[in-house]
């Protein structure tokens, strides 16, 4: 079984990682998925809508960033993903798009 992180932040990474993740749905024996939501939104509000119409299943973490400069974001981003990697060691990380999450979980 290969485990999987998916990274989202904002609006239209959610779009990108959705199909991704119903896909391997189909194949639980062969990986297990970890959501990771950045937490960029400060209003939960304001992606839960987008995890609500693309049925996407409630994030494993949430990194819980807010808003702020381009570089305070990644910065968090980077400090707390680690954690993350190291607790569930995956064997393939997925960061659709150029956003600060993506900037800050490379790996």
């Amino acid at each position: 079984m290969q485990r999987i992180i998916h990274v989202v932040g904002a609006r239209p990474k959610f779009m990108k990682i959705a199909p991704i993740v119903r896909a391997m749905e189909q194949y639980p024996e062969e990986f297990e998925q970890v959501l990771v939501h950045t937490g960029q939104h400060s209003d939960y509000n304001m992606s839960k809508v987008f995890f609500d119409e693309l049925d996407l299943p409630r994030p494993h973490v949430n990194l819980e960033v807010g808003s702020g400069s381009h570089a305070s974001q990644t910065a968090l981003v980077m400090t707390r993903f680690e954690p993350i990697l190291l607790q569930y060691r995956p064997d393939w990380v997925f960061v659709p798009g150029d956003v600060n999450s993506s900037l800050g979980c490379p790996w």
